[in-house]
């Protein structure tokens, strides 16, 4: 990581606290597909920090969407640049289905509360309309929507489908419809809100998972009617969501020879706090004394159940 990178997360940690955020520890101890975990109130985000957008890889970002699923969180990029070319400040991009933001959008999003309203894609820049606000002004100024689509210089059908929530419009026409109906019509985007594609994330199920440890399988299936998750790009390595019960759990499996497992833990510990989940580390003979992380062995894991099984044993 480059000095610049590190002076880039130490100043979106700065913001987000000032903020009034809850942050979590840096993931660091292995190679993470997000930075940080951050709350206030209900807003929950999970961010990673590049220098360049191209540097956020296509498995990074479905493994940060299939995260920010479990836990009900946002997920966000950080970046100043794409292709050596800089990133317009209050506007969104998407990497892989994961909205992309400057430094400054961030700070005028979290201190200044103040939401960008320009989104970019592959055609170019656009504005997100509020359909409502259009079709009721055009209606108080009495005019068709041939009329007003005229003085806009849009078709008929382009206006219906922005009145009826069906278009983005270019930044243009956003500006024209601004002049000509004297109100402001573009919808801010939240950058707290899952993604669409987020929504659409299935969890993995037990029976569909090939997990790398010995532990994560057993466990696979013993609690197969449970949404569980395995992690590769993170602090832990599962995730265990049970609904009716309202219960989420985070695991870290040790690995005898993990020179960085002592900071894994923490991370783990911190990421728990963030997102409201219970930790737990699975080790192989012997209990992990130094961290206060509840533990499980392989003698005790043969009387897990369920969910509560696995916490009250650790």
């Amino acid at each position: 990581m480059t000095y610049r990178e590190v002076e880039s997360l130490k100043a979106i940690e700065v913001t987000l606290k000032e903020a009034g955020f809850t942050v979590s520890q840096r993931c660091c101890s292995r190679p993470s597909c997000f930075d940080f975990a951050a709350r206030k109130n209900e807003n929950l985000v999970l961010i990673k920090v590049e220098s360049d957008v191209d540097s956020f890889s296509h498995n990074d970002s479905i493994e940060l969407n299939t995260i920010s699923k479990c836990m009900s969180a946002a997920s966000l990029l950080i970046a100043e640049k794409t292709r050596e070319k800089p990133l317009e400040d209050d506007t969104v991009y998407s990497r892989y289905n994961v909205s992309a933001i400057t430094s400054k959008t961030f700070e005028n999003i979290v201190i200044q509360m103040v939401n960008p309203l320009i989104q970019a894609g592959p055609g170019g820049y656009y504005v997100e309309i509020d359909c409502d606000a259009v079709k009721r002004r055009r209606q108080e100024l009495g005019l068709s929507v041939g009329k007003m689509a005229e003085m806009i210089g849009i078709s008929r059908r382009t206006l219906y489908g922005y009145e009826r929530g069906m278009a983005k419009a270019s930044v243009a026409a956003a500006y024209n419809l601004i002049w000509t109906l004297g109100i402001p019509i573009a919808k801010p985007v939240n950058v707290f809100e899952e993604s669409r594609s987020q929504r659409k994330c299935i969890f993995e199920k037990a029976k569909h998972v090939i997990a790398r440890h010995r532990f994560i399988q057993t466990l696979l299936k013993k609690l197969a009617h449970c949404r569980i998750t395995t992690v590769k790009r993170a602090p832990f390595d599962f995730v265990i969501n049970v609904p009716e019960e309202k219960m989420r759990i985070i695991g870290g499996v040790a690995n005898n020879r993990e020179r960085e497992l002592d900071i894994r833990v923490d991370e783990i510990l911190s990421v728990s706090k963030v997102v409201k989940a219970h930790p737990i580390l699975v080790t192989e003979k012997q209990e992990f004394s130094n961290k206060n992380i509840p533990c499980i062995t392989s003698e005790k894991f043969s009387k897990i159940k369920d969910p509560d099984d696995l916490i009250s044993n650790a």
